[in-house]
């Protein structure tokens, strides 16, 4: 009896040992642990009090860096604790209750940040005691999966608790995407310049983050000795983040002044009367039709910074009537329409006036940015427009 006792102590033992890293496993890990940690650290720091521009309508950029920064600290505190008092391998279950709840969080206030950015309404009380709630009862709910069930029930109830957290990442995501996608929408339909790059950012964040975050529900199951690739992986996505949200900084006044411009617009062409459409239609149209074609010809479209705004002023029609008239008739958006247009007179004075700079050609057909007209000039015709030029000239 006795030597049986023993022999299952001995058994134990070693079951515990086998289940300790080894020790240079163990240091990379602490190493990335702390790399990440102090990185985060200090990403949070500024989100939290970097200074801004005293203006009034960056109020909504600092509250959206703010809660990018609680989320910061959020998994600066998970690190800390795994880095301290090395939680996965002294209480692993406490360790993958943590995990769950803090990448729960973490998941909303990150999509929470982001989607602020684009809709200033979105975070509401009413949003934010829902969620608030949704994350409390994973919390509870994991917990008593890892403290009543046994064995296999418990692997299953932490499966099932990985796939929640994956599909609520998910629905993050999609809604975070939707903003974006409806934000392009509106820039493509009302300006002529390409504002949607400015905020290409988010698209490429919220993918890199939904694959990050599976990573998240993974890292829980993960074998100890490849935790560490996870962690050093995560590096570049912060300093991304940081970057991007750095960068932003100077073309979110532009951005948010014609999102408020849209909002007022669309507001006041909700009302009845204006959204009232015309009877006969095919005459509306025939109307735009020839106050578009005496526009194009005086080649007014090359004024830069044009809006839909303005043409419909200078039609004297409304920027609804003139969107869904553009769209029916050229099957593109106002941006799109533009650029061609511009194109088209870029491709007349490359061939009138070879002396003239490839720069000074793009000035003149209406683009602000050279890059963005070689960009859509390459993307039509196949090849630059100096290459362009040159074909044509050997032609002739």
């Amino acid at each position: 009896m006795f030597h049986n006792s023993e022999s299952h102590k001995n058994l134990v033992i070693l079951a515990r040992q086998s289940r300790k890293p080894e020790t240079m496993d163990y240091t990379t890990y602490e190493c990335s642990l702390g790399i990440a940690l102090v990185l985060m650290l200090f990403f949070a720091a500024y989100f939290l009090a970097a200074k801004t521009p005293d203006k009034p309508i960056f109020a909504n950029y600092i509250r959206s860096r703010r809660i990018m920064g609680v989320a910061l600290l959020t998994l600066s505190a998970n690190y800390s604790v795994h880095l301290f008092c090395g939680l996965r391998f002294s209480h692993p279950d406490a360790a993958i209750l943590m995990n769950l709840s803090t990448y729960f969080l973490s998941y909303w206030l990150f999509s929470s940040a982001l989607t602020a950015l684009l809709d200033r309404h979105y975070l509401t009380r009413q949003r934010f005691l829902r969620h608030l709630l949704y994350w409390l009862s994973f919390t509870v709910l994991s917990g008593v999966i890892l403290i009543v069930l046994p064995g296999f029930k418990q692997h299953v109830g932490l499966i099932v608790m990985a796939l929640c957290l994956l599909a609520y990442g998910i629905y993050l995501a999609r809604k975070l995407i939707m903003t974006y996608r409806r934000a392009v929408r509106l820039f493509d339909d009302t300006q002529s310049e390409h504002i949607a790059a400015y905020i290409r950012w988010m698209s490429v964040f919220t993918w890199w983050a939904v694959i990050y975050g599976v990573s998240c529900g993974l890292l829980t199951f993960l074998p100890d000795r490849l935790v560490f690739l996870w962690i050093l992986s995560s590096i570049p996505f912060y300093i991304y983040l940081y970057w991007s949200y750095m960068n932003y900084l100077l073309c979110y006044e532009q951005v948010e002044n014609i999102l408020e411009g849209i909002t007022r617009t669309e507001t006041s062409d909700s009302d009845p009367e204006a959204e009232e459409t015309p009877h006969d239609t095919p005459a509306y149209h025939a109307t735009i039709e020839k106050q578009l074609n005496a526009w194009v010809g005086m080649d007014r479209y090359t004024s830069p910074g044009l809006t839909i705004e303005e043409l419909a002023g200078t039609l004297h029609t409304n920027r609804t009537y003139l969107s869904a008239y553009i769209k029916s008739t050229y099957h593109v958006s106002f941006r799109e329409w533009i650029a061609e247009l511009r194109i088209g007179y870029a491709k007349q004075m490359l061939m009138r006036h070879p002396d003239m700079t490839v720069s000074a050609v793009s000035e003149a057909s209406g683009f602000l940015s050279l890059s963005y007209f070689t960009k859509i000039f390459t993307e039509k015709e196949g090849c630059s427009p100096s290459r362009w030029r040159k074909a044509r000239i050997l032609d002739c």
